[in-house]
């Protein structure tokens, strides 16, 4: 189906009329007197205030030679985009009411500069629509109330650092906006631990993390997105379900094997702990890298990442070592396999110490 193109103006049979008299050369009132008609009845038609009924074609037409269908389409075609430029200003009027709610629950500016938005208020508002997954700007309204509701309960902030709620509503909308793209396995409950494995072993040897981490996320039916936080939104890493698989979205605020893997297995901790049973839980973490949570399904989902990154079975080896080394630390990682850096990472937790060993390589390759 064609797209039905809008003029912005409609054009009136009476201006082809006077086109038509000044071309011929005629005077209108002798034109008038011709069709015996009124010179301030022809004026008006000419002027667009009066319309050319079947009538006054039917009078053109033997004046002019030019058939009275031809006017009548002409009126026909005016009176259509008339109430079309009529409806295209009423959509356009509302879509500025829309616009100026929606700039109070969203960062366009933000969403401007990242290249989702092209500065087209139509546009714009459908946009808007898609990556928050509403209708309507009613249903946007209700979204944010109810995300402000659950951040008191599921999400852990920090209560240090400085959050934007509108940022932090938009960066979680299009992490949910990206992996409802997101085509992967289906998921299995039961196949956990041979995930967890297949990450250890991806973390320990720090080769192209991400990818491969994305990788075999998406073969055992887990969305993985990456997003970049947004001005005033500290956040590390996002759980929540997706159609039919669990999703996560991480930030990678600190681009560090150790935090990039924590978080990895914080947020898979929430999927296999709080959200496989009740699919509408959502978490938000954000939270300054030293900050411990009082948020009792963010400690078990600590300690999922912990204990699943480094097994009880392993650590006891060597946590109550004191002073601990760092040839002690490569020892222990090389015996189990497990990046130094994580090894550290579990020691500057328990002690609340971030200055040990800084010479160890955290960067995430």
């Amino acid at each position: 189906m064609s797209k039905v193109i809008i003029p912005h103006i409609a054009t009136h049979p009476g201006e082809v009329l006077k086109d038509e008299i000044d071309a011929r050369e005629m005077n209108y009132k002798d034109f008038a007197f011709q069709i015996g008609m009124q010179p301030t009845m022809l004026s008006e038609i000419m002027n667009g205030k009066r319309s050319v009924t079947a009538d006054i074609a039917i009078l053109l037409e033997k004046a002019l030679d030019i058939s009275a269908k031809y006017w009548m389409d002409l009126q026909s075609q005016f009176e259509i985009d008339e109430a079309r430029i009529k409806e295209k200003n009423i959509v356009k009027l509302r879509s500025i009411e829309q616009w100026k709610l929606i700039t109070e629950l969203v960062p366009y500016k933000i969403l401007t500069k990242l290249g989702y938005l092209v500065e087209s208020v139509v546009d714009d508002i459908q946009t808007v629509k898609e990556i928050y997954n509403v209708s309507d700007v009613k249903e946007l309204q209700v979204s944010f109330a109810t995300y402000k509701l659950n951040s008191k309960f599921n999400f852990r902030k920090s209560s240090k650092l400085q959050v934007d709620d509108v940022n932090l509503f938009c960066w979680s909308n299009l992490v949910m906006w990206k992996a409802r793209n997101e085509k992967v396995n289906e998921f299995r409950l039961d196949s956990i631990d041979n995930l967890i494995f297949e990450l250890n072993q991806i973390f320990y040897q720090n080769r192209d993390v991400v990818n491969r981490t994305k990788d075999t996320l998406t073969k055992y039916g887990i969305k993985f997105v990456i997003l970049e936080k947004l001005d005033k939104t500290p956040v590390d890493g996002f759980s929540f379900w997706s159609n039919e698989n669990p999703a996560i979205g991480v930030s990678m605020r600190y681009r560090n094997i150790d935090n990039f893997a924590f978080t990895v297995l914080h947020e898979l901790g929430h999927i296999v702990k709080h959200i496989v049973n009740d699919k509408s839980n959502q978490f938000i973490d954000v939270n300054e890298e030293k900050e411990k949570s009082s948020c009792q399904k963010e400690v078990e989902a600590d300690e999922f990442s912990q204990n699943k990154l480094i097994p009880l079975n392993q650590w006891v080896e060597i946590k109550d070592e004191v002073p601990i080394t760092k040839p002690r630390i490569l020892s222990f990682s090389q015996k189990h396999r497990i990046n130094p850096a994580i090894v550290r990472g579990r020691f500057c937790w328990e002690l609340g110490r971030y200055n040990i060993h800084t010479d160890i390589e955290r960067e995430i390759h």
